[in-house]
């Protein structure tokens, strides 16, 4: 049985992200999984996200980044918080803080895999460390600052 990602538990009204929205059509459509202790995603990019030949553009992994945080967030709140997750109630996150640190250049032929670990939770606010590993050499380290939204919030 497969796994479900965490953003398959959103609401439809939040699941139009660019980076991790199964709704939006022209989105990347990452998915995040709550393996043990840490989240894991795989994104591989399209030759069109270049930075220069052969390299990944940098803001496409500060998004990658962005969207596996607020994935993070969610998962590592649900456990904590034990809730069971089903269709439309996993709790929603947005980006307070991005921190993107670039160790390496990225290369653009391979799979990306993100992996995240909880830092903090604290009320509201979870942070998120997040990996990006290419060919399995770390070449982008990032760190989320997720903040909860209220369960009245409505787009």
């Amino acid at each position: 049985m497969k796994k479900t990602a965490i953003q398959d538990y959103y609401e439809d009204e939040f699941a139009v992200c660019y980076g991790c929205g199964r709704l939006n059509k022209d989105g990347l459509h990452l998915q995040t999984f709550l393996v043990g202790n840490e989240t894991i995603s795989k994104h591989t990019p399209k030759e069109n996200k270049t930075a220069i030949s052969g390299i990944v553009y940098g803001g496409l992994l500060a998004s990658l980044i962005d969207c596996h945080g607020t994935g993070s967030a969610s998962a590592f709140y649900a456990k904590e918080n034990g809730i069971e997750l089903k269709k439309y109630n996993a709790p929603r996150f947005v980006t307070g803080n991005l921190n993107v640190s670039y160790l390496k250049p990225t290369p653009l032929d391979s799979e990306l895999t993100l992996k995240g670990r909880l830092k903090e939770i604290k009320g509201r606010k979870v942070v998120v460390s997040i990996e990006v590993f290419s060919h399995e050499v770390l070449t982008v380290k990032g760190e989320v600052i997720a903040l909860l939204l209220p369960e009245n919030f409505r787009v």
